[in-house]
């Protein structure tokens, strides 16, 4: 089972010490109450949500409206873990993600937020084999496909929650099969002006350090500035949002440096395990 290391426990009793304590929505999803949720921030994306003290409900205190969760599949069962050793038969996607967010919905009159009208994404990254897992996944998506949005013969329904699929490429093909499904598929900057329809693939994911040795010290070098514009703008003009893993996310002044840069570019995602820190740095910034 995973442990939140020391800087994601001091994040959620940061978060816990700023608000008051959850009321209704917690109460009816039956968890134990978290922080109250604020206003929500766009273009916040807890990476490894699962291992912070309350999974869900700590990004929810600090206004997060996406999470991600690893899952493996373990005998006809897909548990939420970060490594197979740490894997926890009572954790699984529907304990940790699937009935919270059925209940919060419920209880916010259809939105993970209440009053918040748009679609809080749930990315789920396959950690075993992707095509066996997918098909899991699916199976396991379709109890809850009031709340899901989905992709009907090429017509794209929202609903409260999006999940999108990550992880191992296996999932593509029978993803790509299905003329209904209630998820989508995380791609890569290759898929940028292919074939592959934005209802197929609404979101690009890339590594910072694949294509950027700038991590915040010194200034921003201009051929690399140009870089991040450019490959925003294509996900923008393919009608995709494009987020980076593996950038910098020790607290401090470089971090701060390429937030800031990620920021006027006009990312779609920040990605981070540090809650309270990107929720600072976004409502300074205009929560945008």
């Amino acid at each position: 089972m995973a442990h939140p290391t020391r800087r994601t426990a001091v994040a959620t009793l940061a978060g816990a010490l700023a608000v008051p304590a959850l009321a209704g929505p917690a109460r009816a999803a039956g968890l134990p109450p978290g922080p109250r949720a604020p206003r929500p921030l766009p273009r916040t994306h807890a990476h490894n949500d699962y291992e912070h003290t309350h999974p869900l409900y700590d990004a929810l205190a600090h206004g997060f409206t996406s999470v991600e969760a690893d899952i493996f599949l373990v005998e006809g069962r897909l548990l939420v873990g970060h490594d197979p050793g740490e894997l926890d038969p009572a954790r699984t996607l529907e304990s940790l993600y699937l009935n919270p967010l059925r209940r919060l919905i419920r209880a916010n009159g259809g939105s993970v937020y209440g009053g918040w009208r748009h679609s809080f994404q749930l990315l789920i990254d396959i950690k075993t084999e992707g095509a066996a897992t997918y098909r899991e996944l699916d199976r396991r998506l379709r109890p809850y496909h009031a709340l899901l949005s989905s992709c009907a013969h090429g017509r794209v329904r929202a609903g409260a929650v999006t999940p999108v699929v990550s992880g191992d490429r296996g999932a593509r093909v029978p993803m790509e099969a299905q003329p209904v499904r209630y998820a989508f598929y995380d791609g890569r900057l290759g898929d940028l002006g292919s074939a592959a329809a934005a209802s197929f693939i609404p979101l690009i994911s890339e590594s910072w350090t694949d294509h950027f040795t700038w991590t915040g010290a010194g200034p921003f070098p201009a051929d690399e500035r140009a870089l991040l514009r450019d490959l925003v703008a294509r996900a923008h003009a393919d009608r995709r949002r494009l987020r980076f893993w593996a950038t910098p996310d020790l607290a401090g002044p470089q971090r701060d440096a390429l937030w800031r840069e990620l920021y006027a570019a006009g990312l779609d995602w920040f990605n981070t395990d540090d809650l309270a820190g990107l929720e600072a740095f976004l409502r300074r910034a205009g929560g945008r």
